[in-house]
């Protein structure tokens, strides 16, 4: 009877007190921070893409569709690359077809070359995106090249977006440390970012892929880069590997970002990177987001809901620190 009593308690103690501090927070703002946060969500393809056992098609669409009931503004949905090199994302074009659209949702997808691109046309997609690096060996390891060939290639996908009036997100890579190179120069990262924004990337997402990064070189890295790309073009997508991704988060937004890439359940990790951990899971951001008044529009129950739901298909917990506290108390 008691442990009873003390479950119930601890429930509702513990959902009314986060309930209690969303609506006072709601009248608080932290001067310097934005008052809104776009999340792109990143689980099915950065999240899923390095599983080992394939993932069921159906199991692909319902976890989109879960997140698109979240309320998430843009879902990264899957990759156009050849089976060969991903065999996870095979069914690209099948998992396309099933979803079913939310009204304001973007649906974008990775289209590393030409070839991937108008795959991704003829499947639909509202957005592409292309992944570069801001280290030559990780370029090389991760997609068979060199930057500067890389770069060239990502020019004939940005020249057909513009012919198809698509919008093209840059990604780069290793922009706080590289598992081959170590250290990355800022000003390296700031290089490949204003390339990837001068051939028409409307927005840069600049990624920790290692995880090593901590809040000051963040911002120095923001600092940097925003002298060649405008900071309002910027995004971060942080590793969680040394547990740095939530500070980096907010030490990006005091800089002035208000991007945020992330993966429910913090699905993910570089395959390259040896001990390199999961993305940083959406639950937590968002749940940081709401205790600090910035908007997200995401509704965090349905976030827990489908981190929960992938989470099961994959036969594993939720990696999200929310998810586990919130079940905890359940």
């Amino acid at each position: 009877m008691a442990a009873s009593i003390a479950s119930r308690f601890s429930v509702k103690s513990t959902l009314g007190i986060w309930k209690h501090m969303c609506r006072h927070l709601t009248q608080v703002s932290i001067a310097g921070l934005p008052s809104f946060v776009k999340i792109v969500e990143v689980g099915p393809r950065d999240g899923l893409q390095n599983e080992k056992t394939i993932v069921p098609t159906e199991t692909k669409i319902e976890f989109v569709n879960r997140l698109s009931e979240a309320g998430l503004p843009v879902i990264e949905v899957t990759s156009f690359v050849s089976p060969k090199w991903v065999p996870q994302m095979a069914d690209h074009t099948e998992v396309m077809e099933g979803i079913h659209r939310h009204e304001g949702v973007v649906y974008t997808v990775l289209t590393p070359n030409l070839k991937g691109f108008d795959a991704a046309m003829s499947a639909k997609a509202n957005e592409v995106a292309i992944f570069g690096a801001a280290s030559e060996s990780f370029s090389k390891k991760n997609i068979n090249c060199s930057i500067a060939e890389s770069l060239q290639r990502f020019e004939e996908v940005t020249e057909a977006a513009k012919k198809h009036n698509i919008p093209v997100r840059g990604y780069v890579s290793c922009v706080l440390g590289c598992p081959y190179e170590k250290d990355v120069p800022p000003e390296k990262v700031a290089d490949v970012a204003k390339s990837l924004y001068d051939m028409g990337c409307y927005e840069i997402s600049l990624g920790d892929t290692i995880g090593v990064g901590t809040p000051r070189a963040m911002k120095n890295l923001i600092s940097t880069v925003s002298r060649k790309v405008p900071v309002d073009k910027l995004a971060v997508h942080c590793h969680d590997t040394y547990g740095q991704a939530l500070a980096n988060i907010f030490a990006a937004l005091q800089m002035g970002v208000s991007v945020v890439d992330s993966s429910v359940s913090g699905l993910g990790g570089c395959p390259y990177a040896k001990g390199a951990s999961g993305n940083v899971s959406t639950e937590d951001v968002v749940y940081m987001m709401n205790g600090m008044a910035i908007k997200t529009g995401v509704n965090i129950h349905k976030l827990i809901e489908a981190g929960s739901f992938i989470s099961n298909a994959l036969g594993r917990k939720s990696g999200s620190k929310v998810s586990q506290a919130t079940k905890s108390c359940l």
